[in-house]
């Protein structure tokens, strides 16, 4: 099985503008900032602390995208367990050892994958 990667598309530098913009007018909190630009809290934390480190606010360039941290046992025992059940959604909530695979209907789980 291949997994493919979905490369993810920075925000634009106009979105990034507006919250620092908005951050250093004062009267905001970064989790309400992130309430209001409908973007994750830790996205708000790392341009702020990016804004003050570096000076800018430009998305990173990867150069080298991160391996994936299972082997190829793991991820033959994932391929087998989202085969077995297609309809079920991931709750990785808990011990991050495991998969909880949640029927989509969510009548409890279905089973789990040790990683």
């Amino acid at each position: 099985m291949h997994f493919t990667q979905v490369e993810m598309k920075a925000y634009s530098l106009d979105l990034r503008q507006k919250i620092i913009d908005t951050y250093f007018e004062g009267g905001i909190s970064q989790r309400q900032l992130a309430k209001r630009f409908r973007v994750a809290l830790s996205f708000v934390e790392k341009l702020l602390k990016q804004y003050r480190e570096v000076g800018n606010i430009a998305a990173k360039v990867r150069i080298q995208q991160t391996p994936t941290k299972l082997n190829a046992q793991q991820l033959s025992i994932l391929k087998q367990t989202v085969e077995a059940n297609k309809d079920a959604t991931l709750d990785l909530s808990g011990n991050e050892n495991f998969i909880w695979l949640k029927p989509s209907s969510g009548e409890g789980f279905r089973g789990s994958c040790f990683i």
